[in-house]
């Protein structure tokens, strides 16, 4: 099989095309099992395609055999663990749904499945902080497991693996080796989980795990069970090896304390098995390196059990077996006959034992039921038809004669007897009666309502029987011949026995006996309960306690019926004022009974059945019957309500198995849902909801609509609830996932805006149909106003729904108030949102419904979509295509979607394309490129800054992010920045810009980017000192200066830049001013105006370069600047050499005629 693999497609194909659960497909199906398992690789595909077509199908051969593949795949194949891994991640929520599946063949595989998916999970969460919603399904499933192991009416092959599985969380949710060379990767636990994940509570954990723990001790020393016992013992040794520092000494002092106490009145062979499971668990720890340190005490250990086992093996063997050995030998009288010969034996040998002598001590008790019924059914089946009505025959026949043995033997000569036994006898011929074993018959349920009444249950004395018991007169016997013959003759004349007429009772003491009756029953079903001979083998078999109970319910509802109800013309039920006397008999005895069911809660259900179906077929023969069931359920519901218990699932199997469930009970069960201080209750809520969705077709569309209106409760851990319930059915299961899908893009659609009515329609509604002619309102006709009106549907935009088709919960408004509030908003969306992980195409109706949106609304959603963004993640498909051809109006979403991805992490190269590809067809927000800008190379950047700049409009929030912007895209200078050095990092310098390259950028795109704008960006780049310094700005000014035309902010910078750095005053005054003096900046008016205020600014530094100018440009200088007048006659008077030029300058800067006169010194 391995050389020659079969196309698993192909023979898939096949196996699916003939008739199901034929022989031919099951052949079909082995053949590629037996493939798969050589070679594994094609399971993944297989099993997730067809795990999703079985798991709400009915039980088949291709359901077993998926679910079996799956189980192979993820537990014993050779596929990686990433693998396995990612297959239980696929299959997580199919696996939870099946843990409800009526076979319990495939709960019992599936919970073996859970068994390792859990480990493998928990690793792959601990490292991935974005899917909260796995984790909760896998809690989800580890409560439902551990529920199983605590249900004492569970199938034993589930407990047992449910057991299993609490094991493994133990070992899961314990500490390992804290040194990370000492862990073994096959073994996950609570040290790779950080203590500040955002989802998986370490501390809880591990407190559970201790708490488990416990309980799997008690299960051990409580269980009566030699298999539990067995399969816990086995896996103790896995734990004990994993975890030695914790587990071993709690084993030791386990195992030392345990004694077979809990199998009291069990056969030798149940209590030696147990023993044996200790003691094998024992000796291999003796044997464990590890166990050293404890060898003595379990050698003590191993002593004590010896002693133990050989002290019960004494009792036991001094324990008379008198009575049983006495059905195997003859009776004294078949001794003294002389007609029965012993056998001579030659030899004194003892006779070799044979198969029956052997059997005669075999203990059949320790036998499965299921075993003991096999082997009956085989025996009977050797035998043809005839031969076994022969032995029937036969059987009588000798019970007869066995019967008129005893009788001769007690009192020989007794003619009355022998007559009995001949008439008794004459009809058939008499088998000579041997020596024979008397059949030891095991005490069973018995059904009452079939059980026949015998003569001596007629002769029942309850107050002779207490006299006897209490020793006031001697107890009647049986053993006088007179009697024995008198039954005889009785017996043999039944025929003819008629019941003499009851004695007629009064209503009290029919009440009276009818109440004790039922108690005594009750106290009964108690004592059988409690009795350890009541043990039966499945923990799911009925007992006693079920028939009597049923016996009980009929005596109420079905025995008494009113008097006169089927009488015509009788006024029984007529006057609702009054009650009869008889309804207030019957009330009293259901409420008896309804006491004893709030103490013993399943013969509820039986109860509930009978009194519905008696409501029935007593409505059938009479209209005017007054129903009962609806009465005592609620009596029932309410009573139980004070009593939940989230892990005891015995009030949801009550609701489920009702034969009908009226509205009152689904609105108690949505009261329990939002009882959100009991999560008791609503536990029992969600799930007894769940099944009616699951199992009761005929209610899965109220209850499902209850689940659906709570995904919209305003409380969150409601809500939350609710939406992990309905989640579960989306998208494989129907119909449950078609209407799950209706109801979630309806709600959405209650966020779009009303559609606009026209104006003259409403003007209608308040006014006759009129119509302007020639400057005068006329009235319109009929036909003329049918026209005119306006249909509301032609208003609103695709997707949206008329107003009264949008589905209304007690939850929400029937329109959102505006502007929105973000919770209100959460309640509209979070149910989609979630299920949007499950089902992409839900992310196109998100982005068609956003665009029809307020923009408050919009804000909430841009704020809410943040944990569906981070869940789905940068790589998927949907989201990227959706990105690309966002509808109109939706941008915004698309933008805050990129932001999402990056704001902890750098952009993909699929990302960078994609935002550059929009950005090329569309005209998009400027915003759209801040988040890749910096992924761009030095070209691509200096082409986009720009407009990137050009969204600052003085808030601090563009302002904020233009500043994050230069961050990215500017390389930090070094400090050696200006000198000579061959040893400058160059990362990235091909991409990054220089200080200096954005500065000059921002004044060459001044125009693009528009001057306040430029001039905020500008002031950012100030601000950053670190990066803009002195030295940069230096070289920013020679470059500039080096364009053949200057920018209109050119001399803004410069009177900020020596403002700012001062040592920048000597460049500017000498350098940069006589450079802009050769430009002729005076022929730029606004240059030329920065330059004058620059001037002033660097005051007195720049009077050497002033002097520079035509005189002209001088004089209009110091005519917009009076105050420089002073400065610069004084500096020319002073430094100026040449005495002809000085007393030109004078001459400008004169302030009045005296200064004109005054000569220079």
């Amino acid at each position: 099989m391995a050389s020659n693999p079969v196309d698993p497609l192909q023979t898939l194909q096949a196996a699916l095309s003939v008739p199901a659960n034929s022989e031919e497909q099951a052949e079909l199906l082995s053949k590629l099992r037996d493939s798969l398992e050589q070679h594994p690789a094609p399971i993944r595909v297989l099993v997730g395609t067809l795990i999703t077509i079985v798991v709400n199908a009915g039980d088949s051969l291709l359901k077993t055999w998926v679910i079996d593949l799956l189980h192979f795949a993820i537990c014993r194949s050779t596929l990686s663990t990433e693998q396995k891994t990612q297959m239980s991640s696929q299959a997580l929520d199919t696996l939870y749904q099946l843990l409800e599946d009526p076979n319990p063949a495939i709960v019992k595989v599936v919970v073996q499945c859970l068994t390792t998916v859990y480990p493998l999970l928990f690793r792959s969460l601990c490292t991935n902080r974005t899917n909260p919603a796995a984790w909760n399904t896998v809690s989800a499933c580890k409560a439902r497991i551990l529920e199983l192991a605590d249900s004492p009416t569970i199938n034993l092959g589930i407990k047992i693996s449910s057991l299993k599985f609490m094991q493994r969380i133990i070992l899961v949710q314990t500490r390992g080796p804290p040194d990370p060379r000492l862990q073994n990767k096959n073994d996950p636990n609570i040290v790779l989980c950080p203590p500040d994940h955002p989802f998986i509570p370490v501390p809880h954990l591990e407190a559970e795990a201790a708490q488990l723990l416990e309980q799997v001790i008690k299960i051990l020393y409580t269980t009566s069970n030699v298999d539990i016992l067995s399969a816990l013992l086995n896996s103790w040794t896995a734990l004990i090896k994993l975890r030695p520092s914790m587990l071993l000494p709690v084993v030791v002092a386990t195992l030392k304390a345990w004694t077979p106490a809990a199998f009291v009145g069990q056969s030798a062979l149940v209590v030696k098995s147990a023993e044996k499971a200790i003691r094998i668990l024992l000796v291999h720890l003796s044997r464990l390196s590890i166990a050293a340190p404890y060898s003595s005490q379990i050698h003590e250990i191993l002593t004590i059990q010896v002693k133990r086992m050989e002290e019960e093996s004494r009792k036991r063997s001094s324990t008379p077996t008198a009575p049983r050995e006495a059905k195997k030998r003859p009776t004294t009288a078949d001794v003294d006959r002389p007609d029965v010969k012993r056998l001579k034996v030659d030899s004194t040998d003892p006779p070799a034992p044979t198969a029956a002598s052997f059997l005669d001590h075999f203990d059949f008790t320790a036998l499965p039921a299921s075993l003991i019924t096999d082997l009956i059914v085989v025996n009977l089946e050797t035998f043809s038809e005839s031969a076994l009505v022969g032995l029937v025959q036969s059987f009588r026949q000798n019970q007869v004669a066995g019967l008129a043995q005893t009788t001769t033997a007690a009192g020989p000569g007794d003619a009355s007897k022998e007559e009995a036994v001949a008439q008794m006898t004459q009809a058939d011929p008499v088998i000579p009666p041997g020596p024979m074993e008397v059949p030891q018959v095991k005490d069973e349920p018995i059904d009452p309502l079939q059980m026949d009444i015998d003569q001596d249950e007629l002769d029942y004395e309850p107050d002779r029987l207490n006299e006897e018991l209490s020793g006031t007169i001697e107890p009647q016997t049986f053993n006088d011949p007179s009697s024995v013959s008198q039954e005889l003759r009785l017996n043999a004349s039944l025929s003819d026995f008629k019941l003499p007429t009851p004695n007629d009772l009064s209503v009290s003491d029919r009440i009276s006996l009818i109440s004790k009756s039922v108690a005594r029953i009750c106290d009964l079903a108690v004592e059988l309960q409690s009795h350890p001979s009541t043990a039966v083998a499945e923990p799911s078999a009925g007992d006693a306690t079920d028939m009597w109970m049923l016996l009980i319910v009929r005596m109420i509802t079905r025995v008494s019926i009113p008097p006169g109800l089927y009488d015509e013309g009788d006024d029984l039920m007529e006057d609702d004022t009054k009650v009869h006397p008889f309804f207030e008999r019957q009330d009293q005895l259901r409420q008896t009974l309804c006491d004893y069911v709030m103490s013993d809660f399943p013969p509820a259900t039986t109860w509930m059945n009978e009194e519905w179906y008696n409501d029935h077929i007593q409505h059938e023969k009479n209209p005017r019957w007054r129903p009962n069931y609806d009465t005592w359920l609620n009596q029932i519901v309410v009573s139980y309500q004070t009593l939940l218990d989230g892990k005891d699932r015995t009030f949801a199997r009550f609701l489920l198995d009702l034969p009908s469930v009226p509205q009152d009970v689904l609105g108690l069960l949505r009261d329990l849902c939002v009882d959100s201080e009991s999560l008791e209750k609503m536990q029992v809520g969600f799930s007894t909801l769940k099944g009616f969705v699951m199992q009761r077709p005929t209610m899965r569309a109220d209850a499902l609509g209850i689940l659906l209106e709570l995904t919209t409760h305003p409380e969150r851990k409601i809500r939350g609830a609710a939406i992990n319930t309905v989640k579960l059915w989306v998208p494989n299961t129907q119909p449950m996932d078609t209407m799950i899908r209706e109801f979630a893009l309806q709600i959405l659609r209650k966020l779009q805006r009303a559609p606009v009515q026209d104006l003259a329609q409403t003007s209608d509604s308040s006014s006759e149909n009129k119509k302007v002619q020639n400057g005068n309102v006329e009235p319109m006709n009929q036909d003329e106003a049918t026209d005119t009106q306006v249909d509301p549907d032609e208003n609103m935009e695709d997707g949206q729904l008329p107003q009264e088709d949008l589905i209304q919960t007690p939850y929400l408004p029937e329109r959102i108030e505006l502007p929105a509030q973000k919770g209100q908003v959460l309640q509209h969306v979070e149910l989609l949102f979630v299920l949007s992980v499950k089902v992409p195409e839900f992310l196109d109706e998100i982005f068609s419904a956003y665009a029809q949106m307020d923009s408050t609304v919009q804000e909430a959603i841009q704020e809410l979509i943040t944990a569906l963004v981070q869940s789905l993640g940068p790589n998927h498909g949907k989201l990227l295509t959706l990105m690309r051809t966002c509808p109109s109006g939706s941008e915004s979403l698309a933008l805050r979607i990129l932001t999402i991805f990056t704001e902890r992490e750098r952009p993909s190269a699929q990302m960078v394309a994609l935002v550059k590809g929009l950005i090329n067809e569309r005209d998009l927000d400027a915003r759209f490129l801040i988040p890749i800008i910096a992924e761009m190379d030095k070209p691509d950047i200096m082409r986009h800054l720009p407009r990137i700049v050009s969204i600052l409009n003085g808030q601090p929030e563009p302002k904020n992010l233009v500043r994050s912007v230069f961050n990215s895209v500017v390389a930090i200078p070094p400090q050696t920045f200006g000198s000579v050095t061959s040893n400058l990092p160059r990362v990235r310098q091909s991409e990054l810009l220089t200080p200096a390259e954005l500065m000059v950028l921002l004044h060459e795109s001044e125009k693009d980017i528009g001057l306040k704008s430029a001039i905020e960006a500008i002031g950012i780049c100030f601000s950053m000192t670190d990066v803009f310094r002195s030295e940069i700005l230096a070289v920013v000014m020679q470059q500039i200066m080096d364009e053949p035309v200057l920018p209109v902010l050119f001399l803004r910078t410069v009177i900020q830049a020596v403002t700012t750095y001062k040592s920048l005053v000597k460049f500017v005054s000498t350098t940069l001013f006589s450079r802009l003096i050769t430009k002729k900046i005076w022929t730029n008016p606004p240059l030329w105006e920065g330059f004058i205020r620059c001037a002033k600014v660097i005051a007195p530094a720049s009077f050497g370069a002033l002097l520079q100018l035509p005189k002209d440009q001088l004089r209009e200088l110091v005519d917009k600047q009076p105050s420089l007048k002073a400065g610069l006659r004084e500096y020319v008077t002073k430094k100026a050499p040449n005495k002809a030029r000085v007393s030109g300058f004078l001459d400008i800067f004169a302030e009045n005629e005296d200064d004109l006169s005054t000569p220079p010194p």
